[in-house]
């Protein structure tokens, strides 16, 4: 095996998946390939649930809906959605070793929680860590996206450079571009990577103010105050907690990157 040739991407994993073996699109059937139609009807593959578990199995990153149809070329979106939650809940009747589950805009095969440990033994790696500081610039930078360095240190009241920068790193947080003020600092947002290890199907899914408790109207509050007692929402809680709920407009979207308006 040539360790160093590139590693297919999903485009070309789908784009292949009508061949033999393992998922490929190499395998026992040798016929040229001028002989073969470009990609098989999914009658000729099987059933389509059958067909969908190949084609999460071979992508492994999550795949929205509409490259599942796009590979397919047949079915319809409301048909393929059928088959992802009949697959689903065969997954769940038999209590099989792997899980259905949406994250991060799209549908992805994942061992259930509860053997995480095995598979860490196996192999022989261990969870990627997340410290207290980076929880909670992960939380502000969620919940306010797209939001300043200054408004981080606001709320937590200490330095975020190297918290973002580990962040950055990880692929958690991203650059979205400037805020227009003065001195024109960096925007953060989120990224499709923090959906898939937070298991998120999209931003929407995140606890509202309500369910996180008192004081975290700040993390939704446009405007804030320095008092002697720490950073505090501008207006009452309520009004918080109305703007978070009304949040879908300015947070990101499913890949979790902010709307451009």
């Amino acid at each position: 095996m040539d360790l160093d040739a590139e590693t297919p991407s999903i485009d070309s994993i789908l784009e292949n998946a009508n061949g033999h073996g393992n998922g490929n699109g190499h395998g026992a059937d040798e016929t040229p390939a001028r002989t073969k139609p470009r990609r098989a009807a999914v009658a000729e593959l099987g059933q389509l649930p059958s067909v969908i578990e190949s084609l999460l199995f071979a992508a492994g990153a999550p795949v929205p809906v509409a490259r599942l149809v796009e590979a397919l070329e047949g079915p319809s979106r409301s048909e393929v959605v059928q088959a992802l939650d009949a697959l689903a809940a065969e997954y769940e009747r038999c209590g099989r070793g792997l899980r259905l589950v949406q994250v991060a805009g799209g549908y992805q095969l994942r061992t259930p929680a509860e053997h995480g440990p095995f598979v860490r033994r196996l192999l022989r790696e261990r969870p990627p860590r997340l410290s207290r500081p980076m929880l909670e610039t992960l939380a502000i930078v969620a919940y306010r996206q797209p939001c300043t360095r200054v408004e981080i240190e606001a709320i937590r009241g200490v330095e975020a450079d190297a918290v973002l920068a580990t962040l950055t790193d990880r692929r958690l947080v991203r650059i979205l571009g400037r805020k227009d003020a003065p001195g024109r600092p960096l925007l953060y947002g989120t990224t499709k990577e923090f959906l898939e290890v937070f298991g998120l199907p999209d931003l929407s899914a995140l606890p509202t103010l309500r369910e996180l408790g008192d004081g975290a109207e700040v993390l939704a509050s446009a405007d804030l105050t320095v008092a002697a007692d720490g950073v505090v929402a501008t207006g009452t809680p309520q009004a918080a907690v109305a703007a978070s709920a009304g949040a879908a407009e300015a947070r990101p979207d499913a890949d979790g990157t902010p709307h451009d308006g």
